[in-house]
């Protein structure tokens, strides 16, 4: 029964997000979901059957992806009463989904399953892969790559951080680099270790080209 209910929202996030190309797509969501489960059997915690829907599901009800905020949360709704999913395990997952987002700022988190899934989210949006997608959403914003005239906002509102002026690069100081320093488990900073150097040495690269002196 688990699995049939894994497999039917497998193909339920697919078909809502494959044409995503803001960086939040099918293969972000399939990433995490592997991060996360790497991370509960490496660190031996956590349900792994709330961890794997809680990964899947978690950018459905996201504003950014939807008209508004409760259209969101109605269509994770009507797809949990598709599912009949039980309403222990409904909770926890919108548990899970409501307190991981960086925007949600420093919230005390449910359970380990919640830390899990955050860890496995945070580690998407480092590394080559978290350059990718920066450049992606902000380039889907209509965000500048880089304008040197903006400073690095240190500290926003939710509507600030979402809406406030700033340029890809700029998103790497109010966010990326911050990362490393907020994950939960053992398992996830050994592996954002590697991919904070990579932005690292990359921003380095990019000034270098950005400010030519031939």
């Amino acid at each position: 029964m688990k699995q049939t209910i894994i497999e039917l929202t497998e193909k339920y996030v697919y078909n809502q997000l494959n044409s995503d190309a803001s960086g939040h797509d099918w293969f972000h969501i399939d990433r995490v979901r592997k991060l996360a489960l790497h991370i509960a059997r490496e660190e031996k915690k956590g349900n792994e059957f709330i961890i794997e829907l809680a990964a899947l599901l978690h950018d459905i009800p996201d504003d950014k992806l939807n008209q508004n905020v409760d259209a969101g949360w109605r269509k994770l709704d009507d797809w949990f009463r598709e599912i009949t999913l039980d309403v222990e395990t409904v909770k926890d997952i919108k548990q899970i989904i409501t307190t991981i987002s960086y925007s949600s700022g420093h919230v005390q988190l449910p359970s380990i399953e919640a830390e899990i899934v955050q860890d496995a989210d945070r580690l998407d949006a480092i590394g080559a892969i978290g350059i990718a997608r920066t450049f992606a959403y902000g380039g889907k914003k209509g965000q500048p790559m880089y304008d040197p005239s903006l400073i690095v906002r240190e500290k926003m509102t939710k509507q600030e951080y979402r809406m406030g002026k700033s340029s890809s690069v700029h998103h790497f100081y109010e966010k990326l680099l911050r990362l490393q320093d907020m994950l939960n488990t053992c398992t996830a900073k050994k592996i954002a270790s590697e991919r904070h150097e990579y932005m690292v040495s990359f921003l380095e690269e990019f000034y270098k080209e950005w400010d030519v002196r031939l």
